[in-house]
């Protein structure tokens, strides 16, 4: 938690927050994806890991999980959780594709993402959603975590609707935005 703490004073923008998401939050993520047939799943934005531990305990063991980190701190916080399904990629989710083929994993069946959209350029922020929904099998979930509704037309036009989902025990309460890849 106190890393997770630094961390967020000194790379604000790239985190988006200075508290981790509550198990409310992690569950309320987890709860859209449908673990039964899931077998590739993306988590972009992993931090220090809460939600990472949540899909792990979720996903079967057949299942692979993909997170995706840009800071190196955060990656040494992630290289502590020891599961033989996860597989850290230190890099943007832009580059989803690349690592997927070069792992040799289908598109994926779902993304959870805590990406501080709100953050980035209009232009950045649109890149990397429509490069992560090329990656995703039809049907496939896009599950995102935001503190505001700023960003919710975003997702809007690149999938075709969104779904909300209000959770307001986490500090601060956040919206679980919910689309597909139809």
């Amino acid at each position: 938690m106190a890393n997770f703490f630094s961390e967020s004073l000194k790379n604000i923008k790239t985190v988006g927050t200075l508290t981790r998401s509550s198990k409310f939050v992690c569950r309320k993520m987890v709860s859209q994806v449908d673990f039964s047939t899931a077998r590739t799943i993306v988590e972009l934005g992993a931090g220090d890991g809460v939600i990472t531990k949540h899909i792990l305990a979720a996903m079967s063991p057949d299942a692979r999980l993909l997170s995706f980190e840009v800071l190196p701190k955060m990656c040494e916080l992630l290289q502590k959780i020891k599961d033989e399904r996860l597989t850290i990629v230190q890099d943007s989710a832009e580059h989803l594709g690349k690592h997927l083929e070069e792992m040799q994993l289908p598109k994926a069946d779902a993304v959870i993402s805590a990406i501080p959209f709100v953050a980035f350029s209009e232009e950045v922020s649109y890149r990397i959603v429509e490069a992560v929904k090329e990656q995703m099998k039809p049907g496939a979930p896009f599950i995102q975590l935001h503190y505001s509704l700023l960003t919710k037309k975003m997702y809007e036009n690149v999938f075709g609707g969104v779904n909300v989902h209000f959770v307001p025990l986490n500090a601060p309460p956040a919206f679980v935005l919910v689309s597909y890849n139809e």
